[in-house]
C-alpha cells in the first residue's frame, strides 16, 4: 500500500473518530430535550430558516423524502410543527414551527451550541478556522469526484 493510501485511511479514522465523539456531545444534549437528532435538526432548520418547504427541509436535514413526511407528522403529532399549504403549488407543503416548537427550540438551543462549543474546545479559534477551511475543501473534493470509478 502506498503511503498516499495510508495517509488517506488514517485521515478517515481520524475524521470519523473526531465526529462519533463530537457527535456524542450533540446527541447526549438533544435526547435531554425528547427529541430524536432528525427532529432536533428540523426544528433547528425552522428555527433559523423559518418556513421551508418539506423538500428543502429534506436537503437540510439530509433525510429521505418519505423521512421527512414522517418526521414533521410526528412534530405535528407534539404541537411543535404545522403544515402550511403553498399558494404556488396546491401540492407543496410548508413546514412551521407552531409557538410551543418556537418556544422549545429557543429554549434549547442555546444549551445545546454551548454542549457542541464545549466539545469543539480542543482546538484553538486559529486551528477551528483552520480546520473549516480544510474539511471544506476536503468535502467539495469527495462531492465532485465520480464515485463510480476507482
Amino acid at each position: 500500500m502506498s503511503q498516499e493510501t495510508e495517509r488517506a485511511l488514517k485521515l478517515w479514522v481520524v475524521l470519523s473518530r473526531a465526529h462519533a465523539a463530537v457527535a456524542a456531545h450533540s446527541q447526549a444534549d438533544i435526547a435531554r430535550s425528547g427529541l430524536t437528532p432528525a427532529e432536533f435538526g428540523i426544528l433547528e432548520a425552522l428555527h433559523h430558516k423559518g418556513p421551508m418547504l418539506l423538500g428543502e427541509v429534506q436537503k437540510k436535514i439530509l433525510v429521505t423524502s418519505g423521512g421527512v413526511t414522517y418526521l414533521v407528522d410526528r412534530l405535528a403529532a407534539k404541537g411543535l410543527v404545522e403544515r402550511q399549504r403553498c399558494d404556488r403549488d396546491r401540492r407543496a407543503y410548508y413546514a412551521a414551527l407552531t409557538p410551543a416548537g418556537e418556544e422549545l427550540i429557543r429554549e434549547i438551543f442555546p444549551r445545546h451550541a454551548e454542549a457542541i462549543r464545549t466539545a469543539m474546545a480542543g482546538l484553538t479559534e486559529a486551528e477551528k478556522d483552520q480546520a473549516i477551511a480544510l474539511i471544506r475543501t476536503l468535502g467539495h473534493h469527495a462531492a465532485d469526484t465520480d464515485t463510480t470509478k476507482g
